[in-house]
């Protein structure tokens, strides 16, 4: 029992001094302190220290190290994909040209400017030689699109049935592109003894654009881009 109690004496004079070291401390002289709260003081400057270490210079190396890592993956895949192009160069090279042959194909298919007339003489040929009456042969506006234009022209035709499918084969095997939109087919007339048809249809042409229509239409959306742009500026 002494002896316990003796124990208990002393812990609490320790717990005593120790509190005791941690008063009236004149913070302007930190080097007058007693052990413990210079103890102290230099743990709490550690831990900061340790904090503001971390926050602000690990941290964003960890976050900056990490940005890099997915960046080097990054480049891997594009390594890999530019890699797999120049094993492949020859056979792109090969592929580029016969898509630029065909898209020089498809171009002799469109007419020009100039040779648009003899188009629309083929198409009124091709139904006359099919023994066709035509009671309508009407070109519309011309509609500019991107690098060609089209022309629709609108047509009705009267004559027999297996004639009329003969006039649109022969407009499907013309040597430039004629494509045939919106057909109706009814009888002639009533009565109708001959037991004629008549055919209304849209007939679409195309021509390519030249040089100087393409940037003719090019300045006229730059300006009316410009137009929108200072409209929405004022």
């Amino acid at each position: 029992m002494a002896t316990t109690r003796n124990l208990n004496i002393d812990l609490e004079a320790l717990l005593a001094d120790a509190t005791g070291q941690f008063r009236d401390l004149n913070t302007a002289e930190p080097g007058q302190w007693p052990l413990l709260p210079k103890i102290a003081a230099w743990l709490v400057a550690a831990v900061v220290m340790v904090v503001i270490g971390w926050f602000g210079i690990v941290s964003p190396a960890t976050e900056e190290l990490a940005a890099e890592e997915a960046r080097e993956l990054e480049l891997k895949d594009q390594y890999r994909a530019k890699l797999a192009q120049a094993i492949n160069l020859d056979e792109l090279r090969k592929q580029k040209l016969q898509v630029q042959e065909y898209v020089t194909q498809l171009e002799r298919q469109l007419p020009g400017k100039a040779e648009m007339d003899a188009l629309l003489s083929d198409i009124n040929q091709a139904g006359l030689g099919r023994g066709l009456q035509f009671e309508l042969f009407r070109p519309g506006q011309v509609i500019v699109r991107d690098y060609y234009a089209e022309l629709p022209i609108a047509v009705r035709v009267t004559g027999r049935y297996h004639d009329m499918g003969a006039f649109a084969a022969d407009i499907a095997n013309l040597s430039r592109i004629v494509t045939l939109h919106n057909l109706t087919i009814t009888t002639a007339g009533n009565p109708n003894p001959a037991g004629l048809l008549s055919m209304e249809a849209t007939a679409r042409t195309y021509r390519y654009l030249d040089q100087a229509e393409i940037e003719e239409r090019r300045n006229a959306e730059a300006k009316a881009r410009a137009a929108k742009r200072s409209g929405e500026g004022q």
